[in-house]
């Protein structure tokens, strides 16, 4: 089963705590729409959302993985289908022209007042450099203004995947 990812889940060490057999089909682009840090997350922070803009000239970047159906289940949990998410399927393009169908997540709720916590950049960054995405892409993300998250724990739990 085809999956886009654009956001933390990027990072294969992230989605492979959340569906452990997930592999990299390659490196793919979603046309008219626009990444932006504005899902509300549980936690009260920015989450990433594809946000459809209509614009040829918006693209998002992003990595098609390829799950096992059984463990989709975990990963619609993990990121709050119904609760904040919503799931669609996506025509999205590589390099070369081709194109596959493959499910992503889109938000439900949004409000562009809202900044990310710095570890939640640091995965979707993660996932583009390791990716390969474009640096002016990768510049966008780095530009993307942070907060900290004022449960330091949090921030080491989620951070200790890249550690191992």
């Amino acid at each position: 089963m085809k999956y886009f990812a654009y956001g933390s889940n990027m990072s294969l060490c992230r989605l492979r705590s959340r569906t452990p057999t997930a592999y990299t089909v390659g490196v793919f682009f979603l046309n008219q729409h626009k990444l932006k840090f504005h899902k509300i997350g549980k936690d009260g922070s920015a989450k990433c959302n594809a946000h459809f803009t209509g614009a040829e000239a918006d693209i998002i970047e992003g990595v098609v993985f390829e799950l096992d159906p059984d463990e989709v289940a975990e990963l619609d949990r993990a990121e709050g289908l119904g609760n904040g998410y919503e799931k669609k399927n996506v025509k999205v393009t590589d390099i070369l022209g081709n194109t596959v169908e493959a499910f992503s997540y889109f938000a439900t709720k949004t409000n562009d007042s809202l900044l990310p916590f710095s570890w939640y950049t640091k995965h979707v960054l993660k996932g583009a450099e390791s990716a390969g995405l474009s640096d002016g892409y990768i510049a966008q993300i780095e530009a993307v203004q942070t907060i900290n998250d004022p449960d330091g724990l949090r921030e080491q739990r989620e951070l200790i995947i890249y550690r191992r």
